[in-house]
């Protein structure tokens, strides 16, 4: 099945567009973090990890209130008062002289940003459904992909050219773009007859709905814990790269590469979910994703790191199956609640991300000289992760 239309087309570039903020203002950081925290003068280098958490704690929040107001006032007015809370908070990032001052700017960035990282999921929702949506997802993810791959290398670039402030301009100015974009050329997905009146009980009453459906609670928890895992790596690969094998200068093409991994992925996942069905991807990529660890922990437990290249590839496979997992399961977690698409993806976003944010506080915690940690924690959560597999197929059974 292809992409059939050419407004189809621009509707996944435009949803990709504003969903990139989210990786730019992640990812592009990531080579400018001990700059940073020279400049605000961290004395405890742990707490470096807090410039990418605290923006995933926000866009956690942030969601409760953007998918609720989104159902009531439509999707487009909400993603623009989101990006006018970014840009308030960017400002504040640059001004930024200390650390508890950075992590406010941080914290609201995410705020802001969860309004289009949201709110685009329910815009997929609101046009697609079954399959066919988690395809039109997963094309989604291959564009959001490329920041990734360029981010921490536009970064780095930024960083030496004009320091590590022109980063957070840089965002601000692709962000504005992809709003005028956006303005002019993606009209409202949300039809009429599907607003709800907005009453503080919406979202208590989207939360009881959401909850009757067991895959979109299965799905949550489950993108809680590969999510967790997954920003451990992104929190801790610049202590990885940079200072346990001195590769600073290298770490943005690293990152790229290993983005790549991912992207590939995401590719392939669009051509294969209608063939295979995206329930039937996820179990043997979940099986991969838990099995990757168990190897290199059995060789590497009590060693030392391995050489760059065989961290490497064991980061390489893991991401591969990290890109079958991230789209599908948000596509199943949404698949059954197209009635309530923004609170239902608002709610998705934040029990994920609440999920997260720990996971990767608590795994992060571990990580001083060796990547050791890292891996017992995907190891842990592909666990967690293929026991709610194995209960959701025996209470499926039960009822048959």
């Amino acid at each position: 099945m292809k992409i059939k239309q050419k407004t189809e087309l621009e509707f996944i570039i435009i949803m990709a567009s504003l969903m990139s903020l989210v990786a730019l203002s992640i990812d592009a950081l990531l080579p400018a973090i001990s700059d940073i925290s020279k400049s605000i003068h961290i004395v405890d280098l742990k707490n470096n990890q807090l410039f990418i958490t605290m923006i995933f704690l926000g866009l956690g929040f942030g969601q409760l209130i953007s998918g609720p107001l989104s159902d009531s006032f439509g999707r487009k007015p909400v993603i623009y008062v989101g990006f006018i809370v970014f840009a308030f908070a960017s400002i504040i990032c640059v001004s930024a002289s200390s650390l508890e001052m950075m992590i406010v700017g941080r914290l609201l960035q995410g705020i802001g940003l969860s309004a289009p990282r949201t709110i685009s999921i329910a815009m997929v929702r609101d046009r697609f459904s079954g399959n066919y949506m988690a395809k039109v997802m997963s094309f989604i993810v291959v564009i959001f992909i490329l920041v990734p791959v360029i981010a921490p290398a536009l970064g780095k670039l930024m960083l030496d050219s004009y320091g590590w402030r022109s980063i957070f301009y840089s965002q601000l100015v692709f962000g504005f773009f992809a709003m005028i974009w956006f303005w002019k050329r993606q009209p409202e997905t949300l039809k009429l007859e599907n607003k709800k009146k907005f009453k503080f009980s919406l979202f208590i009453d989207g939360a009881k709905e959401f909850l009757k459906h067991k895959n979109a609670v299965i799905f949550t928890l489950f993108s809680g814990f590969i999510t967790g895992s997954f920003m451990v790596y992104l929190s801790a690969s610049q202590i990885i790269f940079e200072q346990q094998y001195d590769l600073k200068e290298e770490f943005p093409f690293i990152f790229a590469g290993l983005a790549i991994s991912i992207g590939l992925a995401t590719f392939l996942n669009g051509n294969l979910v209608v063939r295979l069905g995206m329930y039937k991807l996820v179990s043997i990529f979940t099986v991969v994703f838990t099995i990757v660890p168990i190897i290199y922990i059995s060789l590497f437990s009590g060693e030392s790191n391995p050489s760059i290249y065989i961290l490497l590839l064991f980061f390489g496979i893991q991401f591969f199956s990290i890109g079958f997992l991230f789209g599908n399961t948000r596509a199943l977690a949404m698949e059954s609640i197209g009635h309530i698409a923004g609170v239902g993806a608002a709610i998705n976003g934040f029990g994920s991300t609440i999920m997260a944010v720990p996971i990767a506080t608590f795994i992060g915690s571990f990580i001083n000289d060796k990547a050791l940690p890292l891996f017992i924690g995907f190891f842990v959560c592909g666990l967690l992760s293929l026991a709610l597999i194995a209960f959701l197929k025996f209470t499926e059974k039960k009822k048959v």
